[in-house]
């Protein structure tokens, strides 16, 4: 184990390949993202490939997170929302998968990049701005007037279309700080562990401590893992809201 506690946010090529003077290796980053791919693919797959009345643990898992999605879209979006179910259920399960593979020893977290949190909260934004202009034209810019008495517009138009486009920032650097802080605390613990460990004599008792503490932290990391992929998922539902109803529906 590394005890540079950074190391383990390093991204690294597997397969150095540059083409027109850009860097586009295959690196442990696309890795992981290929094999957060394949494990949902490989859940969904598994839980559908033997549907019954009496759902066993795989298919109650997958009805679960089906159900948990629609019901998140129904409340925060309402009906409108539901055609976004697949994007979504992808998201969320994407952002989930990989905070959760992130705290398998030796792998990498995706999620703690933020060149991969920015790209899918960047993507999050501009589909609700392409909604909002396919289905209310340019009227979709009454977002940006709240309901408010004329004289203090002049003040919040400028403030809400700034909310508006820091969105991705806000939205990226939630999910990335979280990871990043967790998997660092993670990390400082472990070198306590592995340094009193091998110091021996009663230091080697003392390691006792930061071991649990890995071992709690480890657990919150787990709550936190599942509390990001929500926070993200719900806020995306707020956003088609938005593009969807305007200020109607809250």
């Amino acid at each position: 184990m590394a005890m540079n506690p950074m190391e383990q946010f390093a991204v690294k090529p597997l397969i150095p390949l540059h083409i027109g003077g850009y860097d586009v290796s295959f690196t442990n980053q696309s890795l992981w993202m290929c094999i957060v791919i394949g494990a949902i693919t490989l859940f969904m797959a598994m839980a559908t490939s033997k549907r019954s009345l009496v759902p066993g643990r795989m298919q109650s898992m997958a009805e679960i997170s089906y159900e948990f999605v629609a019901n998140m879209i129904g409340t925060a979006a309402g009906e409108d929302g539901l055609r976004f179910f697949p994007f979504v259920f992808t998201l969320f399960m994407f952002v989930l998968f990989s905070n959760f593979l992130g705290l398998l020893p030796g792998s990498f977290t995706v999620t703690s990049q933020i060149v991969v949190t920015f790209a899918l909260a960047a993507f999050v934004v501009a589909m609700v701005i392409v909604v909002g202009f396919i289905r209310h034209g340019i009227g979709f810019l009454k977002l940006f007037v709240p309901h408010a008495p004329w004289y203090l517009l002049i003040l919040l138009i400028p403030i809400e279309f700034i909310s508006f486009m820091t969105r991705p920032i806000s939205l990226s650097v939630r999910l990335f700080a979280n990871m990043l802080a967790g998997h660092t605390l993670l990390k400082v613990f472990a070198s306590f562990v592995i340094a009193l460990g091998g110091a021996g004599g009663i230091l080697s008792l003392l390691s006792v401590a930061p071991f649990f503490l890995i071992v709690a932290i480890t657990a919150l990391e787990l709550l936190v893992a599942f509390l990001q992929a929500y926070v993200f998922a719900i806020l995306t539902c707020i956003y088609l809201n938005e593009g969807l109803h305007l200020h109607e529906h809250h």
